[in-house]
């Protein structure tokens, strides 16, 4: 009886000191996935060894990355990632594709804006010709919403919308990461 009580002590001792596995679809203020906010376009071959990046070639011939995108092995977008324009290679914008991605707060591409406004409070709403941008407090995801989720009267004039003017089931557009 000993024996199993000492098998057992030592199975939870394990259990509780094992680190935790990241979860690679994560959305948080640091990272998005494997990618954290301080790696570097040169890193990115390694934190995606057993995935697909395929560079943009038009910006390619002057010299210069301005898209990546990164896809799984069975051919799945994962991300859309825009580097910075100066020398230290950062990671400007990631556009997400994949609705497995979600924040912290479980916000992700097939969330509605009512969920995202009990989740975190809106920062400010950025109007666009066929697009409203919706910014967060306190993080660095932000999302899109077409203009065909508004209300008919609302679709096409160029007032400022506010939240209140935004149906609670709009669905997402695009979800995007700014590390700016």
């Amino acid at each position: 009886m000993k024996k199993y009580t000492l098998l057992f002590c030592a199975a939870l001792l394990l259990t509780y000191c094992a680190p935790e596995r990241e979860d690679p679809f994560l959305v948080g203020k640091e990272r998005v996935g494997k990618l954290q906010k301080t790696h570097r376009v040169s890193q990115l071959d390694s934190i995606y060894q057993l995935d697909s990046l395929v560079r943009d070639t038009a910006s390619l011939s002057i010299g210069r990355n301005r898209r990546i995108d990164v896809y799984e092995p069975g051919g799945t977008h994962l991300l859309t990632l825009t580097p910075s324009l100066d020398s230290l290679e950062r990671i400007d914008n990631i556009r997400i594709w994949d609705p497995r991605f979600k924040t912290e707060a479980g916000i992700g591409l097939e969330s509605t804006f009512g969920e995202i406004e009990k989740a975190y409070e809106i920062r400010k709403i950025v109007n666009s010709l066929n697009n409203i941008l919706v910014l967060v407090k306190e993080h660095p995801v932000y999302f899109t919403f077409s203009r065909e989720e508004l209300p008919a009267a609302l679709r096409y004039t160029d007032t400022p919308i506010e939240a209140v003017q935004i149906p609670d089931g709009a669905r997402i557009k695009y979800m995007m990461v700014g590390w700016e």
